[in-house]
């Protein structure tokens, strides 16, 4: 699947669910996901508890619902491969200044993970 494309021209809301080392789970509201050229998908978060729960658990599940009437969308199984912290890409690639500088609020974290999995939003087959 073409994810650069389809995130770029489908519009709609994200949830990035993640569990600690015990299973404790959250969910938060995330934007679309960054797509880089090796494949890995990329996050910007700040150290808050999805940040925390994927120091001791990698894995993670992006649910994307597709603006419009309907359940269309995407869920996307996730393996964290590495992260770095307030770098030169991570900046260049914020897609909103918050108006905030550099730093104000706490660090910010560039996340990448490989797609294990990707399944429609509703229902059981994984698609190509």
């Amino acid at each position: 699947m073409d994810f650069k494309e389809y995130f770029k021209s489908v519009k709609g809301r994200g949830v990035l669910a993640t569990a600690n080392a015990a299973g404790n789970v959250d969910g938060a509201i995330y934007a679309t996901p960054h797509i880089m050229d090796d494949g890995t998908v990329a996050f910007i978060m700040r150290d808050r508890l999805t940040h925390t729960n994927i120091q001791s658990n990698p894995h993670a599940a992006y649910i994307f619902m597709e603006d419009g009437p309907g359940y269309k969308g995407k869920r996307l199984f996730l393996t964290k491969v590495r992260e770095e912290q307030d770098t030169e890409l991570l900046f260049s690639l914020r897609r909103r200044d918050y108006g905030d500088s550099e730093g104000a609020r706490g660090p910010l974290f560039l996340v990448f993970f490989t797609v294990d999995k990707v399944f429609p939003l509703v229902g059981a087959g994984e698609e190509d």
